[in-house]
């Protein structure tokens, strides 16, 4: 016998089973009974598309045995089964980074921690909520050699061979003194129903019947005596919900089976029942969760969408299957024209299934505009939640670029609230046809008084304001919303008078000594520094100069994920001669005085740009100088 340590974050989740989520500790059987779907999910699409497992038999069946005087509870299956590196990796070890997250993302609140544990795949370690001791007897198909996995949950575990008929696995888990619930019939039935109806797979267990007493003719002379006796009976469904027909399936069910694909006891936000028939016939079953899974922001993100070949289980770990900025989709795609041993590298180019997917992609993209339209409380609940994540289209999605545009709430100048691009537009300029954005990494209310904003402000155009990190990154990508161009506000351009434009050289001229000035104190900080009409009230602002070809290297860098090697070139740094400060300035003989001014209007137009400051300590130190000549 081997004794083996739990690895660390094993040991770590171990100790949250045992100590801390008591709320929900059914879901253990959830958890259970899903994996011992998975197996034996696994073992049907080996034995149809791989020769070593051509002469294997698939009677597929899970079975739960209660057994009320050893106070155990046993949940067995007749799966592909593990081996002894498939126990060490499975049961002793978490390989999926995102372990890390869920230890990181626990919030207290027992109910809601409970539903993390199915999302990141550490669903078996919940059977330690209930029992002491949990024995897992194993044998995996196609192999001769059985073991058995012991743990009481201290740390450590114990592996050995064993003897074991045919293939599958076995769990037995002894109970804890005050437990006993889940040794009643009518508990794990409840409990089965509730969230593994629709397992694919016959769930069985022995239950009792009650047999009435055989009576005369009469009926007044017992013949028979009344008895009960144990009988083995299928206690679930087991039917593909997805190939049912929509009339015939109740609110409930489509809950149900949510709870079972997606590991979780909340319901789903929305659901979306599709079956396409024709040159291609497939069915889909999607689910827009009611709560972000916590790995929605992470790289190693688990996918949410499984997929079937004529209700054969292929694959859940297909990120191809839908676009990355839908990954917030839980459900199921079941297509007959895909061949079952298709492999990933065909998966990603197949024909068949870029049309389930572009098909698909259309129908949520329409059922989240129907959404929008016929229930706007609960679409606001889904932006709030994936708002985000639907902009990632925009970057890469150009066929339904137009329809994600229209699904977004943008903050705008001149609004409360967030409105629609579709109500934006009936504001435009129908002559110049462009719609003006300023995007920045800080909060809205820095942005709406930006510099940059007040030209838009004089003229009362509205502007869409866009705070968030990720708009920063994909805007720049989006050029145009149907008829109209999206144009930042450093870019836009308003029509000037000839008496105008030789009013502005003539301001310049005046403005040359100071300009100069600023340059040669602030250095290779700046591109250059220029006067402008372009501001109102602030005395400096900052823009890029995007013709530049240093500008332009660092954005295509940016595009290929390598932004931060590549630095944009230093700012135009633009001054208001309007301004009474800039005013004062020109007319200063203080060289001291202009220099640190100049330092601290450059700081100044970095931090409504969003932009941290290269040295804090130097910028306050020039306006507390600043400060002190003018008491």
């Amino acid at each position: 016998m081997a004794k083996h340590q739990f690895q660390t974050e094993a040991n770590q989740i171990l100790h949250l089973m045992i100590h801390s989520l008591y709320s929900n500790k059914e879901i253990f059987i959830r958890e259970l009974v899903s994996n011992a779907s998975d197996a034996l999910d696994k073992l049907n699409m080996l034995v149809l598309t791989d020769e070593k497992y051509k002469g294997i038999s698939f009677n597929p069946r899970i079975d739960i045995v209660i057994n009320k005087e050893a106070k155990t509870l046993t949940i067995k299956d007749t799966g592909i089964g593990m081996n002894e590196e498939d126990l060490m990796n499975n049961l002793g070890t978490i390989a999926k980074s995102g372990t890390k997250a869920f230890l990181e993302n626990l919030t207290g609140d027992q109910k809601e921690d409970s539903n993390l544990i199915g999302q990141f795949g550490v669903g078996f370690y919940a059977c330690f909520m209930v029992a002491d001791k949990v024995e897992v007897t194993t044998k995996k198909a196609g192999e001769e050699q059985a073991y058995i996995w012991t743990s009481t949950g201290d740390g450590s575990f114990e592996l050995e061979t064993a003897t074991m008929e045919g293939h599958g696995t076995q769990i037995v888990m002894h109970l804890k003194d005050g437990e006993e619930e889940f040794l009643e019939t009518h508990r794990i039935e409840s409990i089965i129903k509730k969230y593994s109806n629709h397992i694919p797979f016959p769930i069985f267990m022995d239950k009792e019947k009650h047999i009435p007493a055989v009576m005369d003719d009469e009926g007044k002379e017992e013949l028979e005596p009344s008895r009960t006796e144990i009988e083995n009976v299928q206690i679930n469904r087991a039917n593909a919900l997805w190939t049912l027909p929509k009339s015939e399936i109740t609110d409930e069910e489509y809950k149900d089976f949510y709870s079972s694909i997606a590991h979780s006891s909340e319901e789903p936000l929305a659901w979306m029942h599709n079956k396409a028939e024709g040159a291609i016939e497939y069915t889909t079953l999607f689910y827009i969760p009611s709560k972000a899974p916590m790995d929605l922001y992470r790289v190693d993100y688990q996918t949410g969408i499984k997929l079937y070949i004529n209700r054969v289980f292929i694959t859940d770990d297909e990120k191809e299957l839908m676009p990355t900025y839908l990954r917030f989709l839980r459900g199921i795609i079941d297509s007959k024209d895909l061949p079952l041993n298709v492999s990933r590298e065909i998966l990603q180019s197949n024909a068949v299934m870029a049309k389930i997917r572009k098909a698909s992609v259309k129908k949520v993209l329409s059922e989240l505009s129907k959404m929008f339209k016929k229930d706007s409380e609960k679409y606001d609940l889904f932006y709030k939640e994936f708002g985000n994540v639907l902009k990632e289209g925009l970057y890469n999605d150009f066929d339904n670029r137009e329809k994600i545009l229209e699904l977004l709430k943008f903050n705008t100048l001149n609004s409360d609230e967030p409105v629609m691009i579709e109500d934006f537009v009936k504001n435009v300029d129908e002559e110049k046809k462009e719609i003006y954005y300023l995007t920045g990494k800080t909060s809205l209310a820095m942005l709406k008084a930006s510099p940059a904003l007040e030209r838009f402000k004089a003229r009362n155009i509205d502007v869409l304001i866009l705070n968030e990190e990720v708009d920063t990154i994909i805007f720049p990508m989006v050029t145009e919303y149907k008829e109209y161009k999206l144009v930042p506000v450093a870019d836009a351009k308003f029509e000037e008078s000839e008496e105008e434009k030789k009013k502005e050289e003539e301001v310049a001229k005046t403005y040359e000594g100071l300009a100069k000035e600023f340059k040669e104190t602030l250095g290779e900080a700046v591109k250059s520094v220029e006067t402008t009409t372009e501001l109102v009230d602030s005395p400096v602002a900052i823009k890029v100069d995007k013709e530049d070809p240093a500008y332009m290297m660092a954005q295509m860098m940016k595009q290929m994920g390598q932004g931060g090697d590549t630095p944009e070139p230093a700012p135009i740094l633009l001054i208001n001669p309007n301004n009474e400060l800039i005013q004062k300035l020109n007319e200063s003989s203080d060289t001291n005085l202009v220099n640190d001014a100049a330092h601290v209007l450059l700081d100044q137009a970095k931090l409504f740009d969003g932009q941290e400051l290269d040295d804090t300590a130097d910028f306050i130190a020039r306006l507390n100088r600043i400060i002190t000549k003018a008491i």
